[in-house]
């Protein structure tokens, strides 16, 4: 079964593997850090860019103030009117570009005094730059469907303080051609060294990561390198803190792989130095069969042969059993709800005409109410049968063995009582190893009934315990009560605890 089990959990292994993502640590590590630096790229260029505006800005905008300064020094009311700028001061403004300046002159009243006509005047109503008579103001505007700068400034003609101010316009405007060559200029002095040093800041990243996880393929040589029964701890200083976590899991999974690598073989040795008695047994006694010619002798080692082969296929039988109950997680064995008394019945059911063999009276006494726990029933079964098989080997003929379920507080209680010789103190924390027999033992047996019990209550998160028969009187057989304590199924409707009696 488990070998079928096994078979099935291969073919969905394929299809669970096709469909799971396999993700490599290098290419998140790099995601992580490439996406971030690639993002902020563009807005660093449209930051540099910006800040490229403002600082080729400031240069012309202060050229502009100068020339608006010029210009309001050459402003002067002359007999009621504001004349024109004289030749000198015009060619000032067009040296540098004629169809890169633009200035014009308004009187107080609005009207045109000199410069260029179509240059817009500012929003702002005169009457409100009083305040700021003189100082420079830069605003952007439209000039022929070109953008410009302007600078202007109000220029106050009355010389008498005490009357209202006269303002006079005065505006100088240039196209922002040079200021978007510098900008440019500018940015490719920025922009160009960031095409050259962002490929060797990624070509650092990946050296740097491929650098950083050297130490994890190391570590997979190292462990490729192992012979295959090298399951010795990987030493914790010979990989980066950041892998420590890691190697010590790693180190405890070999640990626990090596204590049940030596538990198996262990167990083999063990199995292997049992097997040999009955198989030894039947080896003599077939080849004393087979020189004897007296019916009565070859009968005779024919009996002795079928009792050695039925030892040995006992043995062989309670291997398997002991095999199943410690592979029971591995093999993904379900536990279902049950109802102990019921498995207990039909167990005991199994063994009445084996004690009528022994000689035995076994009895079973049913619980009073249902005693429902989560198991596996044929796990069960198996145990029981160990125990009842144990009790009726040890118990003299024409005693009695009881097998007994009870249910008290949250807890279900599955006893098996006898009148044999008993287990000594001493002895009962030994019992349930394997092979183990008690000295001065006379009964045959292959020491495993008790560990095939306490294996399977371990998977049921049971509890084993082993006592004196509390009913036995006869000194000379003191009896034994084994008892195994299993959680409720269904602890909320449990009544309340009891104290479970126990016996020394």
């Amino acid at each position: 079964m488990n070998g079928e089990r096994q078979a099935a959990d291969w073919e969905h292994a394929p299809a669970a593997e096709e469909n799971e993502i396999q993700h490599s640590l290098f290419g998140e590590i790099l995601d992580w850090m490439l996406a971030p630096l690639l993002l902020l790229w563009p807005m660093s260029i449209a930051i540099t860019y910006l800040v490229a505006k403002s600082i080729a800005n400031q240069p012309f905008d202060h050229a502009l103030e100068d020339t608006v300064t010029v210009l309001t020094q050459q402003v002067r009311e002359v007999a009621g009117a504001i004349p024109r700028l004289p030749g000198p001061a015009r060619d000032i403004l067009r040296a540098d570009d004629i169809d890169n300046i633009y200035y014009q002159i308004s009187a107080p009243n609005g009207s045109y005094v000199d410069g260029d006509r179509d240059l817009p005047p500012p929003k702002q109503d005169p009457e409100l730059q009083e305040i700021r008579s003189g100082e420079v103001i830069f605003r952007s505007a439209n000039l022929h469907g070109t953008p410009i700068r302007i600078a202007y400034t109000w220029v106050n003609l009355e010389e008498d303080k005490a009357l209202p101010p006269r303002l006079a316009l005065v505006q100088v405007g240039e196209t922002l051609d040079k200021r978007a060559k510098l900008a440019n200029e500018i940015i490719k002095g920025v922009i160009l060294p960031q095409f050259i040093i962002l490929p060797i800041v990624l070509a650092l990243v990946w050296f740097a990561l491929s650098r950083g996880l050297l130490p994890l393929r190391e570590l997979q040589e190292r462990i490729r390198a192992r012979p295959s029964d090298d399951l010795s701890p990987i030493p914790p200083r010979q990989v980066p803190e950041e892998i420590t976590p890691l190697v010590k899991s790693l180190n405890e999974m070999l640990e626990r792989l090596k204590l049940s690598i030596d538990s198996q073989k262990r167990f083999i040795a063990d199995a292997a130095h049992q097997m040999k008695t009955p198989l030894a047994g039947m080896r003599t006694q077939s080849e004393l069969a087979l020189r004897q010619t007296d019916q009565a002798e070859v009968h005779r080692s024919l009996e002795q042969l079928a009792k050695s082969s039925e030892a040995a296929t006992r043995l062989v039988n309670q291997l398997l059993a002991l095999a199943r109950a410690e592979n029971q997680p591995q093999a993904g064995t379900a536990m279902a709800p049950l109802e102990l008394g019921e498995v207990a019945r039909n167990t005991v059911h199994d063994w009445v005409q084996a004690s009528f063999n022994y000689g035995i009276d076994l009895g079973y006494e049913p619980p009073h109410e249902e005693v429902p726990i989560s198991g596996n029933a044929m796990m069960l079964r198996e145990m029981l049968s160990n125990l009842i098989d144990n009790a009726l080997r040890y118990t003299p003929r024409g005693s009695a063995v009881t097998v007994r379920v009870r249910r008290t507080g949250r807890h279900a209680l599955l006893e098996v009582e006898d009148n044999g010789p008993g287990i000594p103190a001493a002895e009962r924390g030994h019992v349930f190893e394997r092979f183990y027999r008690i000295l001065g033992s006379n009964t045959e047996g292959s020491g495993l009934g008790l560990p095939i019990v306490r294996e399977v209550a371990q998977q049921h998160d049971a509890e084993v315990d082993l006592f004196a028969n509390p009913r036995t009187t006869d000194p000379k057989y003191p009896g034994c009560l084994f008892r195994v304590t299993f959680p409720l199924r269904v602890p909320d409707t449990a009544p309340d605890e009891e104290e479970v009696p126990h016996f020394g």
